[in-house]
């Protein structure tokens, strides 16, 4: 009687923590940029074998699919949101117990700045600088103007032209015979500093990460001297009406996973998941490279990450789960 009472609690023990820890259907948001659609992969394939999820990608973008999780409670999951653009109406999700920020998908957030080539720095150290910068402004040549020093801002219409016209202003940068190149497109931007880093000349302008091209160019983001300012970066820096706008780094920019509070409370260790799984810049960039490189989907980008970058993605979820992705593999 004793044997049976002890199996009956076992069984019920058991059976209560797998209902507990049901995952069943699952839906991640499938953004159309390259770094979100690999994180999509890798989430699906990660939840179904490591977790037993039914999970599905379903086709999604930043406003639709915020939206869409607030008011309809789908999809389950969004793997990369860039928050900022949203937070407003994510925050009063979570305060309603819509939503949840599980985690930092990119843990470095959204990386933006003015860059150098690293061969540039290694040959004058103090090109790290905004100083070094303005006081070797003779070798960035422009390409029209040979009397003129080169700075490679944001295409047209972007909302980067504004904050990259403000800050060369408030460096001071037209002092030092710098001229603004407009560079087209994102296709202009990226194909300026191929050409340069295959010739090895000199290069100065804007860019972001993650990014294919700073996973392919070793790259140094200039040191302004004036830290973060963040409360001037929104109140002037981004504005197209700033008058007399100050020097200030760019503040990273919040990338979160977001989840339903449904999904979150059926599916616990499913969601704990979420709270651990996030990538650095560095290691995006290098994999945003190699599908560039390789012509590769998000699905084949997956299967690259998780059969080479073992020691990142095992820090995410304990070692029965891993074990059961790596036999998946």
């Amino acid at each position: 009687m004793k044997l049976k009472m002890v199996a009956f609690l076992s069984l019920s023990a058991t059976t209560f923590y797998s209902q507990a820890n049901e995952c069943g259907k699952v839906t991640i948001a499938d953004m159309n940029w390259n770094s979100a659609t690999v994180m999509a992969n890798v989430d699906k394939f990660i939840l179904e074998n490591g977790y037993g999820c039914d999970a599905e990608l379903i086709p999604g973008d930043t406003m639709p699919t915020g939206t869409s999780m607030i008011e309809k409670g789908q999809p389950d999951v969004a793997p990369e949101l860039w928050s900022n653009s949203l937070k407003d109406a994510l925050d009063k999700g979570v305060a309603e117990k819509r939503l949840r920020y599980a985690g930092k998908s990119l843990v470095d957030g959204g990386e933006e700045g003015f860059w150098v080539p690293s061969y540039l720095v290694k040959q004058y150290p103090e090109i790290a600088t905004i100083a070094g910068v303005k006081k070797h402004a003779k070798l960035f040549e422009h390409p029209e103007d040979p009397d003129q020093a080169a700075f490679y801002s944001c295409p047209a219409g972007w909302n980067c032209q504004i904050s990259a016209g403000n800050l060369f202003r408030a460096l001071g940068l037209e002092d030092s015979g710098f001229t603004i190149v407009d560079p087209g497109s994102s296709a202009g931007l990226s194909g300026a500093i191929a050409k340069a880093y295959e010739r090895e000349e000199a290069w100065f302008g804007y860019y972001w990460a993650p990014t294919a091209v700073l996973g392919k160019y070793q790259m140094v983001k200039v040191d302004f001297g004036s830290g973060v300012d963040e409360a001037e970066f929104v109140s002037c820096t981004t504005q197209a009406d700033c008058e007399s706008p100050k020097p200030t780094m760019y503040p990273p920019s919040p990338v979160h996973t977001i989840t339903t509070e449904e999904f979150a409370s059926r599916a616990p260790q499913a969601y704990e998941y979420f709270t651990k799984r996030g990538f650095t810049n560095a290691d995006m960039n290098q994999l945003l490279a190699w599908m560039e490189d390789n012509q590769a989907d998000g699905e084949e980008a997956m299967y690259h990450f998780l059969e080479n970058y073992p020691q990142v993605w095992q820090t995410w979820v304990p070692q029965e789960i891993a074990d059961k992705v790596k036999q998946a593999l």
